[in-house]
């Protein structure tokens, strides 16, 4: 991957992070911080300019995106935040590939159930809305094709995106050319790996190291007690893995709706107990979440009595969520892990999770990486 310098926003941002000490400095980051200025440039030009330039604008000649892919905790979103921030144009998306890929099926099943859904097309049907709310970059997280549905449909419905003049900056852990490996009838997906190289820039992150892991390293995640000294520690745990960025309120979307996070830095989230186990949210959000970010820090985490048994079994499916993806966990605990779960209800469970969250404070555990989505997630 080969760029000039650049002072554009992604890499001005960048450098800025450098110069505050939240990273380090990485020269595959800052080429790629390059590449992603170089889309911001062209989506700049391509802005209608005046009220000429608005009515004939015909939006059917995309900006050339970008295609990120790398290992885990190189960067990638760090970058993607940088580059969402700064894009010119009020009709961006950013979302996870996967809850992206779920609307759109919601979205062919809803059509197909429609008076109109006989005969038409619901490709069609589905992207007309997207295009509709002005969407001009569609920021995909997390770009991976495990399953055929969704490889039958990709060529279909980017080729649709990219007519109507969408730009794709995407991350992912693989090239496009390993996407759907070893898929059934991968021969019928290919042409989508054409499409996608023909719109977007492809280019690795081969980052020195998994920066997420060095910060975790030799960490004590967990804090037990409640009062001013256990909050203390986890702010301290939060801003090393934050590089020392405070955080800002963000959301996750999930099935069609938003779920609100208290704080989000550096691909990480903090959440209290009461965030995430004591509202309506279930198995998908959970999963939704732990796809979302790398390291999730959890604030007041109490004993969980009979009273409590609606939020135990929330918690039990988000820490199985958590655990099944590897993502880093850092919590309070008003008690010790054994005295946590007090519930009868859910006491043949909540052993499991007891288990693995002894695990996840574990040095092996925080030394690993992210696992691969599961089939399902398609």
């Amino acid at each position: 991957m080969t760029s000039s310098p650049s002072d554009g926003p992604v890499s001005a941002a960048y450098a800025a992070l450098v110069a505050d000490g939240a990273l380090t400095q990485d020269g595959a980051q800052q080429e790629a911080a390059v590449l992603l200025d170089d889309v911001l440039a062209g989506l700049e030009a391509s802005k209608p300019k005046g009220l000429i330039g608005r009515l004939f604008d015909s939006k059917n000649s995309p900006v050339r995106g970008l295609y990120l892919f790398g290992d885990v905790g190189r960067g990638k979103t760090m970058l993607m935040d940088l580059f969402f921030a700064a894009v010119p144009i009020a009709g961006k998306r950013r979302v996870h590939f996967h809850a992206f890929m779920d609307e759109v099926h919601a979205g062919m099943a809803a059509f197909r159930k429609s008076a109109r859904g006989k005969d038409a097309d619901p490709v069609e049907a589905v992207v007309k809305p997207i295009l509709a709310s002005g969407l001009r970059v569609l920021c995909l997280d997390e770009f991976h094709v495990h399953d055929i549905t969704n490889a039958m449909l990709l060529y279909r419905l980017f080729e649709k995106l990219f007519a109507h003049g969408v730009t794709l900056v995407a991350t992912s852990n693989v090239m496009p050319d390993d996407l759907y490996k070893d898929g059934l009838n991968r021969g019928l997906f290919l042409p989508f790996i054409d499409l996608l190289k023909a719109n977007v820039t492809v280019a690795g992150l081969p980052a020195e190291r998994d920066y997420r892991r060095l910060k975790f390293a030799g960490q004590r995640v967990y804090a037990f007690g409640t009062g001013a000294d256990v909050r203390a520690e986890m702010d301290r745990l939060w801003l090393r893995i934050t590089g020392g960025a405070p955080g800002k309120p963000g959301v996750v979307e999930s099935i069609g709706r938003k779920i609100a996070v208290p704080l989000v830095a550096m691909g990480a989230a903090r959440f209290g107990f009461a965030d995430l186990c004591e509202k309506p949210l279930g198995s998908r959000d959970f999963v939704r979440i732990a796809h979302v970010f790398d390291s999730i820090i959890i604030d007041g985490v109490p004993q969980m009595d009979r009273t409590m048994s609606s939020a135990s079994k929330r918690f039990i499916l988000l820490i199985d969520s958590l655990y099944d993806r590897g993502v880093k966990l850092g919590a309070s605990f008003a008690v010790p892990l054994e005295q946590l779960g007090q519930d009868d209800k859910t006491a043949f469970e909540f052993e499991r999770t007891l288990s693995r969250l002894i695990e996840m404070q574990s040095e092996d555990y925080l030394a690993q990486g992210l696992r691969e989505p599961s089939h399902s997630e398609g």
